[in-house]
């Protein structure tokens, strides 16, 4: 989450991080990766609101069979951050609490046997108005099905310096992917089997880079907001993954469930999400077809859909041109150019000429010296 200024989002905050410094790694690639294509930009079309004032700054989404599952990040009020499930008209239904308090969650993944993944994961600099107290420690929470409170997982980098993050993706065989936001685009998964209740932070190990790109997407914070990587999902059926910026959605195929080596390695395929106010959740549709994010914003906000954008079909190449024929024996005459031509007449004019005023001034000189004989 970008903190807000008096309502609005810390725009000259983020400015002067990135004079400073810290803020710099948001800037995306100048140029995109070889064959990666990008969409037309298309308005999001909205599904419905979450307008409940318990559900505000919503940073996670996931699609449920029932609706949608939602958490919201660092309220002021740590009571007020919540694991809430929401029917199909963006009613809420019910809502968890955390047994302690969730420092910054900022995204959630829902696993295959229905386990709720929430990433407590965000840690903002004072360039994009934290408080500078960073954090030791991040956490996932791991809701089960039916569980009436998550189970906390403690992590640490493996330098031991804080990041800030804000995406999330679960491979295929359970692991979770996290990406950062500050620096831009580390990926991280758990250095084994994920410990629970641990007090101290379990390793991370970094498995490679998501890149982003320069999209000229139209989004609050412009270039910046088109290098902030501000969530992320997997498909239902496990065979493609989405990280988003504020600005652009960038899909990739999945092989075998190797998520980190999809977005890492992958070419993607980007779907503008443009004007969005501050776009953080970004989700599947359960039938794997559409794009679904949503807006922190401390007030009412819509869940917007999207189409992910296909690249059309490559035009069948035009036919061979045939060989040329074997060369036959030429004459001088038939292997000369219009070129050639031109030039060869061109010089024989010019030696005409020239022969012609040689000619004349013999003449002329000729006659003068006759005269000359006869004068007396």
């Amino acid at each position: 989450m970008l903190q807000r200024i008096g309502g609005g989002l810390a725009v000259v905050a983020v400015v002067v991080g990135v004079a400073a410094g810290p803020a710099a790694g948001y800037a995306p690639s100048e140029g995109p990766s070889a064959a990666a294509s990008t969409g037309p930009s298309v308005a999001g079309t909205p599904v419905c609101t979450i307008s409940d004032p318990q559900v505000t700054e919503v940073s996670g989404l996931a699609a449920t069979a029932d609706g949608y599952v939602v958490i919201n990040d660092s309220n002021i009020d740590r009571t007020r951050t919540r694991i809430m499930f929401l029917d199909a008209s963006c009613k809420l239904v019910r809502s968890v609490a955390y047994p302690t308090s969730a420092f910054d969650p900022e995204d959630l993944a829902v696993a295959k046997d229905g386990t709720v993944w929430v990433a407590d994961v965000g840690d903002n600099t004072t360039a994009t108005g934290g408080s500078g107290n960073r954090r030791s420690t991040i956490a996932l929470w791991s809701l089960a099905p039916q569980a009436s409170a998550p189970v906390i997982h403690r992590l640490v980098y493996p330098d031991g310096k804080p990041r800030d993050a804000e995406a999330l993706l679960i491979s295929g065989d359970g692991t979770p992917v996290i990406v950062t936001k500050d620096p831009a685009g580390e990926v991280y998964v758990p250095d084994g089997p994920l410990p629970s209740n641990n007090a101290a932070g379990f390793k991370l190990k970094q498995v490679g880079k998501f890149v982003t790109q320069a999209t000229g997407t139209a989004n609050p914070l412009g270039i910046l907001g088109q290098g902030v990587v501000t969530g992320a999902a997997v498909s239902p059926d496990g065979k493609r993954a989405v990280v988003r910026t504020m600005s652009d959605a960038y899909e990739f195929d999945v092989t075998d469930g190797d998520v980190t080596a999809a977005i890492t390695t992958g070419t993607p395929r980007i779907t503008p999400l443009p004007n969005e106010p501050q776009g953080e959740a970004i989700a599947y549709t359960l039938d794997g077809r559409n794009f679904l994010t949503a807006s922190d914003q401390p007030k009412p906000v819509a869940i917007l859909k999207y189409t992910p954008f296909v690249p059309p079909k490559p035009t069948p190449s035009a036919a061979p041109a045939a060989a040329p024929a074997p060369a036959k024996d030429q004459s001088f005459l038939d292997s000369l150019s219009l070129r050639d031509v031109t030039w060869i007449v061109t010089g024989f004019l010019v030696l005409g000429v020239l022969l012609i005023a040689v000619g004349v001034f013999g003449v002329r000189r000729s006659r003068a010296a006759r005269r000359a004989q006869l004068t007396p």
